[in-house]
């Protein structure tokens, strides 16, 4: 849990996150390969591949068809614009805007730190390094004096309510080290923190999706059968279409080249794609103490309540009869306690990058996580014990035979 809290508390971005995950995999003899350079793999060799610095996908190289965890590397923040300094020669302010669908109001009076990439030119070259700073910036609300409505409505406007960098004018140029361009955010700062009687509930920034980012990588660490791969990639919070994200290429490539390792062509590659699986692999709401008619009366996901499977009839979640199946028969014969979660019918479904990963690789999958409360607010909750259940359902995925054709699946 330790280690857990501390990639919760240092991966500001998802360039931190990427950044982190790389060096934890070479720790457990992880190789990188260059997507630009030809691939040699070595039957049981362990590599990862990263993609625009916010994006990585590591594999186990085995023989058969591959058992996929799909995990998202970035989360709801404010990303600062070209030219972010504006000042009014009394304080700078850094012009900001949404990333994400953040819970914006919990942004307000927390430390937000000032984390991204940057890139400069080095040796004639230009070179993208992760950014963070050794400074925290906030966020002020206004006075309750000076809006005597505030408890009733807030409503912010995400132009004109800007983070505070200083006091008087300042060089942000002089900031990011004569950068010539960046991706920065203002990110939540707070350090995790568990509460309750017994210590039993963990709130932190980022819990999704970086639990399941890191939960992927000590499943594919620990070990497995044949080919395993955790893909965990940027830009879920914004939809996926980016050079890295789920709606890329990505993953489709990697899987296409050990294919090709494997001596495949393209129709055996489509048929290596079919008989796969993934885990979509994002975190769920869970039933609110003090609202729960929020939640669907049946399928409701609590803290406590194990590893949750989660299904909706417009496709948001990728879970059907079928892969539900093929879950729950994995995780029971781990003994992973497991709960189901629909959406109310009256309410919109958020979405996972399951459903746009599969317009570029058609592949069995299901939509799994643990439950938490408070999404998208600068400190999310979850209950420890989730986590570790997390862990043993993903440790049972990639231990697991699964042999799938069509309306068939054979679990070993």
């Amino acid at each position: 849990m330790e280690e857990l809290k501390q990639f919760l508390a240092t991966s500001y971005t998802a360039y931190h996150a990427a950044k982190h995950a790389a060096e934890y995999l070479e720790a457990h003899g992880f190789s990188p390969l260059a997507e630009g350079e030809p691939w040699k793999l070595e039957e049981g060799g362990k590599y990862y591949v990263l993609r625009g610095g916010n994006s990585l996908i590591a594999f186990r190289y085995g023989a058969g068809s591959a058992k996929i965890i799909a995990s998202h590397t970035d989360s709801p923040c404010l990303k600062c614009k070209e030219s972010a300094a504006t000042s009014d020669k009394i304080y700078t302010r850094l012009n900001t805007e949404p990333y994400g669908g953040g819970l914006w109001y919990t942004f307000f009076d927390r430390p937000l730190k000032l984390a991204g990439r940057v890139v400069r030119e080095r040796g004639g070259k230009l070179a993208s390094e992760t950014f963070t700073s050794d400074f925290c910036c906030v966020l002020p609300s206004l006075a309750i004096h000076q809006q005597r409505d505030a408890n009733e409505k807030f409503s912010p406007n995400l132009q004109t309510e800007l983070p505070l960098l200083s006091l008087g004018e300042a060089d942000f140029g002089q900031i990011v080290g004569g950068a010539i361009s960046y991706d920065l955010f203002l990110t939540p700062a707070e350090a995790p923190f568990e509460s309750g009687k017994d210590g039993e509930f963990l709130s932190s920034p980022r819990l999704d999706d970086l639990v399941g980012v890191y939960a992927s990588l000590r499943a594919i660490a620990e070990g497995g059968e044949g080919l395993c791969v955790a893909a965990c990639l940027c830009s879920e919070e914004i939809g996926s279409r980016t050079y890295g994200g789920a709606g890329s290429g990505f993953l489709r490539g990697v899987l296409r080249r050990i294919a090709a390792a494997q001596g495949k062509d393209e129709e055996e590659f489509l048929a290596f794609l079919s008989s796969s699986f993934v885990l979509s692999l994002d975190n769920a709401h869970a039933l609110h103490p003090n609202h729960p008619e929020k939640c669907d009366p049946t399928n409701r996901a609590v803290l406590g309540g194990g590893v949750v499977v989660k299904s909706h009839a417009g496709g948001a979640y990728t879970t059907d009869g079928f892969t539900s199946a093929v879950v729950k028969t994995v995780f029971a014969r781990a003994g992973v306690k497991v709960q189901t979660f629909c959406n109310r019918s009256d309410m919109p479904s958020g979405s996972t990058l399951g459903a746009i990963s599969l317009t570029q690789a058609s592949i069995p999958s299901a939509d799994i996580g643990i439950a938490q409360l408070a999404m998208h607010s600068a400190v999310e909750t979850m209950a420890r014990s989730d986590y570790f259940e997390l862990e043993k359902a993903l440790s049972a995925y990639y231990s697991s035979k699964i042999a799938l054709k069509e309306g068939e699946a054979t679990i070993g």
